[in-house]
């Protein structure tokens, strides 16, 4: 018993500082997602926009779904970080390039059509992946 609890204190400030770096990391890639993709989702989620609310969902997911890989194979703090900066450039450019596949990508988020937001869904949470892969490796 004596060693489990030995185990758990000796752990447990590596695992705050990793959870807390990432979560962080997060936030602040949630936030910064948020402002330079020009939809601003959260506005049109609270007036009701569900297309608004797929694709930031997807956003959020893209995003997450890196850092969750990094966290698992971090070798220190700054993995994350930096891993972190890349998985949000990469999710940035997925919602670009996005827009030069599916036409009138913002009116049509912005008029609740939920055929493009579930596309543009598939598509951030598809790089997402490949994104945690490459990043695994």
């Amino acid at each position: 018993m004596l060693a489990i609890l030995d185990s758990i204190f000796s752990g447990l400030p590596f695992f705050l500082l990793h959870f807390l770096v990432s979560l962080s990391m997060f936030v602040i890639a949630v936030y910064i997602y948020e402002k330079v993709t020009p939809f601003h989702e959260m506005t049109m989620i609270k007036e009701g926009n569900i297309s608004a609310a797929i694709s930031f969902s997807a956003g959020i997911l893209g995003l997450a779904i890196p850092l969750a890989v990094c966290l698992a194979g971090s070798v220190n703090h700054w993995d994350i970080i930096i891993w972190g900066l890349v998985a949000l450039t990469v999710q940035i450019f997925a919602f670009y390039a996005a827009h030069f596949i599916i036409d009138d990508l913002q009116g049509r988020i912005a008029r609740d059509e939920i055929g493009p937001a579930i596309l543009l869904f598939s598509g951030k949470i598809s790089v997402a992946l490949l994104n945690a892969a490459a990043i695994s490796v």
